[in-house]
């Protein structure tokens, strides 16, 4: 079995995502690499690159950081900003993320998966899909077997940041809109 590249979005889907045998075969060598470049500021890529390397440490994983380009995810993501969550603009966001992914990837002999699939608000079914389009993207539903329950518990156990949207300025734009609906608001 190939080693596995393992994009990650934050700590708390990385923990539901990073100690799962039944998901990662046991001596497989997996690499996080963090790429997240549709997050709206610097700073909180920043803050949640912190609680990332926090992770890697705890579990022993090296970590590699796709630099923050933000202007790129904008022109990825265009035409698609008033869509709702979970829709066209999503899939250009997984297609961006995953694509830096595969670059990493590329040459390297592993293989590379996203711990994306572990949120319950994002489909694992559109990340296949997406991820499809490369021979070495590994389609593994991290939701499965209550991997963002374990997230969350991993998270709060380990004191780490959780955010309460899912990263853009779109998202965030919902997520207030939400609770000034009496909704709440959290994403992952």
């Amino acid at each position: 079995m190939k080693d596995l590249l393992l994009h990650i979005c934050c700590a708390p889907c990385g923990g539901g995502c990073v100690d799962r045998p039944e998901m990662i075969a046991p001596g497989r060598r997996v690499e996080l690499f963090y790429s997240n470049s549709n997050l709206d500021t610097a700073e909180e890529f920043a803050r949640r690159l912190a609680e990332v390397r926090k992770l890697a440490a705890y579990c022993g994983l090296a970590l590699t950081v796709d630099p923050y380009d933000h202007a790129a995810w904008l022109r990825a993501v265009a035409g698609s900003e008033a869509e709702p969550e979970g829709g066209a603009r999503c899939r250009k966001c997984f297609d961006f993320s995953l694509r830096r992914t595969a670059e990493r990837a590329a040459g390297s002999g592993r293989a590379f998966a996203t711990t994306l699939t572990v949120s319950p608000r994002k489909s694992s079914r559109v990340l296949f899909d997406v991820g499809s389009q490369w021979a070495d993207f590994e389609p593994i539903d991290f939701k499965k077997k209550d991997g963002y329950l374990r997230g969350c518990r991993f998270a709060a156990a380990q004191g780490y940041y959780r955010q309460n949207y899912c990263g853009c300025e779109f998202s965030r734009r919902r997520d207030e809109e939400s609770k000034s609906n009496g909704k709440d608001g959290t994403v992952d």
